[in-house]
Parts: C-alpha cells; structure tokens; sequence
C-alpha cells in the first residue's frame, strides 16, 4: 500500500545549559492511504515531539537534526517556511490533545471553522459559513447553527474535540495528525470520540497518525503500530500481530502491563525507568531495563529486522534468535 507519509531516520535534538538532548533518535515509520497507524509509548517517549516535527513545528531550543519527511515526494525537513504553510492545515492537519484552549474563546466556534474554507477555499464568508455549519453536522454537534454562534466555553471537553475534528478535516487533508485525542475526557466521551475518528477517517479517505499510551485504544482503532522507547521506535507491526507475538522487549512488557477481564493475570510493572535524555547510552535505550542486555546492546544501535511479514523490530536479542516472539 502506497504510504501518505514517509519518516526516515528523524532526529530532533534541543540545546539545554547541560548539553544537546536528543528527544527523537532516528525514528522511522509510515502512514499509509485510508490507514489509521497508531504511535504508542510511555509519556516522554518522544511521540508528540515527533508530531511537531512532521509538521516542522518544532520551536527553538529545539531543532530537526538529521532525517526525511516525504510527503507526496516532498521532503518537509527541506521545504521553506512559505512552503510549508501551503501544506499546514490543507495537506497535513493536527488535533490537539487540550482543544478547549486550542480553540480561541473570543470567537465563536462557527467562524473559527469558517475562518479556515476562507482562508484555504478561496469561499465568500456566507459561503464558508455554510460549508462550517455543515462540518459540524458531520462530526455530530447537534444543533449545529445555533452552537455555531456559541463559544467555546459554552461546549463540552467532548464537543471540543468534536469543533477541532471539524476544522481539521474542514480541508480534506491527507494526513490527520491526533495527538492524544482522548485526553481529560470520559471513557464514552472518549469511546464516542475514536468512533466518530474512525467514521470520518474512512469517508474522507485521511490517514491518520493517531498518538496515545494507550495499547487498549490501539487494539481498537488502528490497523499498524509503531512503538517507542525514550525517543527510538523499537518495533512497527499490524495491530493483531503485535498483540499476539509482542517481539521487542519493551513491548511485551507494555503488552503485560494491560488489565484483562477474560483471565486472571499478575500484572508486571516495566522494571527500571527510562534513561535520561542527557545522559543516553549510545546503543539501544532499553538497555538498563532489558532482561536480554548483553555488552553489544550497550555500544551499538539495533537496526530495524523484518522478522515476519509487516513486523519489523530492533532489537540484537531477537535478531540473533536469543529471544522469539511470543
């Protein structure tokens, strides 16, 4: 399958008083046409820094350092600020995981929608007002003409959501970048949420790059996964395999970690926790946790090794055949 989105090999560094951080360390994965690929980790492993670099977001201290971002044959990491403004918010467009505050509250939710068929359409304002009434009905905000002249505040954490969902797909974009799109909300506010994702995905043909810590709202949503670790992806697979044969360490033990209702388990927590961003081993970050760390582990990077069909993993120990997947 063709993929929307290509990311080899990224890096994003930051100057700090104590030195250069490296908060995504050569990070490579896809997003492929009408699939949603969920970016999995622990809180800090580098997925929303990885977000913001897509769209070159990334502001001072902080830095693109090394990689490729091919979108439609263009490599965003060499494109110029006037060209990627053109791509921003038409070809690739973002959820914010806080949209009450993304939302501006001086101005109703209505023209804030409109404000973007205006801006990128070319419409007329009563043009564009219709086409905002008309996104809102599709993400499900009832009454949408009466809470189109409603502010912000006035709304929900879930309608929120639901206006920045509207906004981002307002110029069909080919990728939809949700960042934590369930965050403070309920668990049917957020069930309801990932639907509606899911629903508007498919009818709009958007991709999307879904980011969460969540492997239960994985197994649910995504068709692919990509895992993190303090900054490296250590596995990419299909959401079935990754959950049946877990290969990397750290993803087992992620995989371990989640409550079941239809056995008992002993739930493990991750042993050790994830190295400082100013003071990283210089070969795989899961060393000092791993229970499969051997001398070569703590020196040199694993590559990524196609161990079975769309399943992709770095780690030394199952590359050698120390370790099979389970």
């Amino acid at each position: 399958m063709t993929p929307v989105i290509e990311v080899k090999d990224l890096s994003v560094g930051f100057a700090t008083d104590f030195g250069e951080v490296e908060a995504v360390d050569g990070a490579s994965f896809e997003v492929r046409e009408g699939e949603i690929l969920g970016l999995v980790g622990e809180s800090g492993s580098g997925k929303s820094v990885t977000a913001t670099a897509i769209l070159r977001l990334i502001r001072k201290p902080g830095r693109l350092t090394h990689g490729s971002i091919v979108l439609g044959g263009r490599d965003l990491a060499r494109l110029g600020e006037e060209e990627l403004q053109k791509i921003r918010g038409t070809e690739i467009a973002m959820i914010s995981q806080t949209p009450r505050t993304a939302l501006n509250p001086l101005i109703t939710v209505g023209r804030q929608v409109a404000r973007l068929f205006t801006l990128h359409g070319g419409l007329s304002r009563a043009a564009a007002w219709r086409r905002a009434i008309e996104m809102l009905a599709l993400v499900g905000i009832p009454e949408p003409e009466r809470r189109a002249r409603q502010y912000a505040h006035q709304f929900s954490g879930g309608m929120c959501q639901r206006v920045m969902i509207a906004m981002a797909l307002a110029t069909s974009p080919r990728l939809l970048i949700a960042d934590e799109p369930t965050t403070g909300l309920d668990v049917s506010t957020a069930a309801r949420i990932l639907d509606l994702l899911r629903e508007l995905g498919a009818r709009t043909g958007a991709s999307i790059l879904l980011i969460t810590h969540d492997l239960g709202v994985v197994a649910t949503t995504c068709q692919r996964v990509a895992v993190m670790h303090a900054g490296q992806v250590v596995e990419v697979a299909e959401v079935r395999a990754l959950f049946r044969h877990p290969a990397h360490p750290y993803t087992r033990a992620l995989v371990r970690s989640i409550p079941r209702i239809d056995r008992e388990i002993v739930m493990e927590p991750i042993p050790g926790a994830v190295p400082s961003l100013l003071n990283v081993p210089p070969g795989c970050r899961y060393a000092g946790r791993c229970p499969w760390v051997e001398e070569r582990c703590r020196r040199a990077k694993p590559g990524m090794t196609e161990i079975a069909p769309e399943h992709f993993v770095a780690c030394f120990a199952v590359e050698d055949g120390r370790a099979a997947p389970v």
